[in-house]
């Protein structure tokens, strides 16, 4: 608790699929107490050094609520890696609605996993580098929420804000031949979450941020586009190509000079954030579902991150403008957090020293003090900030890559 050793579990082990499970259960009364020493915003530490296959921290419903309603927060610690979980992130009420109206939260089990993934998990996570020709440099982890209710168990996959994990990098792995952490969909596609390499204790870890549960590993990607040589964007593009954010253009080309869609910038938010893509169509009237934006640009929409026009349309192979890409990224910077970092001023003051502000809609005046006062955009000189012009794919490997860097995400 907050870093004192209490004793308020008991672990067992069992088997189960020919893995070893070691379950810590913690006792309610015991760690009330200490909450209630402690106060508000407790880090409920549940460290695990045994060798078992998974790791299981259980706790029961209104116990969870307790914690959420003192801010409390879960974390699972084993020799491999760490699971934090804010208790509010949980969502126990949302969870017990979906067992009856009649469920006590104390008859409810919350169980928070870390797990060697089965062999089928493994096999999936070697044939997506295999074909996507990156190098996996740590084991894959499994990360899982479950409530169970009289037999019935629901599992939670999706929260509200981003989670932190950290996987730790085996010894004898260069911390600087690290891309990024990927999450291994069930169809043994794989996407880029936001990481950052961290040291702790004298070890290396990858500290990923995501807003699902599923199988997770960390990636040797290197990517240096061939005609990024002196270009003024050369690190960005080249980070955003190693992260699986942004692709290439052909034959190693990044083609940073050139103007994108809407629809190619959605997509690129989406990746850059590490949003799960969603299957539904997004409400738009030009947006066919058998487009290859159709997902990215549902899946932008799900999140607020982008809006269609009054007809119902999207527009997406219109050239988006400095402005609109402005607007999608302030909206971002909500779901990295950085929008809670920023000191709330006048966007006039913020805008003052561009000549050019004038020439900004209305709408997106906020948006863009927003990008400035943050430092994802500083103009295309000291003078000129250009909201009506195309955004090149350049800008957008710089503007994504600060989000995320200015948001401690990478």
């Amino acid at each position: 608790m907050n870093g004192k050793a209490e004793t308020a579990g008991e672990l067992s082990r069992t088997a189960l699929d020919q893995q070893t499970v070691d379950t810590i259960s913690i006792d309610p009364d015991k760690l009330m107490a200490k909450l209630e020493e402690e106060g508000p915003q407790a880090i409920v530490t549940i460290p695990v050094n045994t060798d078992a296959d998974v790791i299981v921290g259980e706790l029961n419903g209104q116990l969870v609520k307790s914690m959420e309603n003192m801010q409390a927060t879960l974390e699972i610690k084993t020799k491999q890696a760490t699971y934090t979980l804010p208790a509010q992130l949980i969502n126990i009420d949302a969870l017990a609605g979906q067992f009856g109206d009649e469920v006590a939260l104390e008859d409810i089990t919350i169980a928070v996993e870390i797990a060697e993934p089965t062999a089928d998990w493994i096999q999936a996570a070697e044939d997506a580098a295999q074909q996507g020709s990156f190098t996996i440099v740590a084991p894959p982890v499994q990360f899982t929420v479950r409530a169970t209710y009289n037999g019935q168990v629901i599992e939670e996959t999706t929260f509200t804000s981003y989670v932190e994990r950290t996987i730790a990098i085996p010894d004898g792995v260069d911390p600087n031949r690290i891309t990024t952490g990927i999450v291994i969909e069930p169809d043994g596609t794989v996407r880029h979450v936001p990481t950052k390499v961290i040291l702790v204790d004298g070890r290396y870890y990858a500290r990923i941020n995501s807003l699902t549960n599923s199988v997770y590993s960390v990636i040797w990607n290197p990517v240096e586009f061939a005609d990024m040589d002196g270009h003024w964007a050369r690190g960005a593009a080249n980070d955003m190509g190693s992260r699986l954010v942004m692709e290439g253009t052909g034959e190693g080309r990044f083609t940073p000079d050139r103007d994108i869609t809407r629809a190619e910038f959605a997509a690129m938010i989406v990746r850059g954030l590490g949003l799960r893509l969603e299957d539904a169509n997004a409400p738009f009237t030009d947006v066919d579902s058998s487009a290859w934006y159709a997902a990215a640009v549902h899946t932008a929409y799900v999140h607020q991150l982008i809006n269609g026009y009054e007809d119902g349309s999207f527009r997406p192979n219109e050239k988006i403008t400095r402005e609109q890409a402005m607007a999608i990224i302030a909206r971002a910077m909500r779901i990295t957090g950085l929008a809670g970092k920023l000191t709330q001023v006048d966007a006039e003051d913020v805008l003052r020293g561009y000549a050019d502000i004038g020439r900004a809609s209305k709408w997106a005046l906020d948006s863009i003090a927003e990008n400035v006062q943050a430092g994802i955009v500083t103009g295309r000189d000291a003078i000129t900030l250009a909201p009506q012009a195309h955004i090149t794919r350049a800008e957008a490997a710089v503007m994504i890559q600060r989000l995320l860097r200015y948001s401690d995400l990478i």
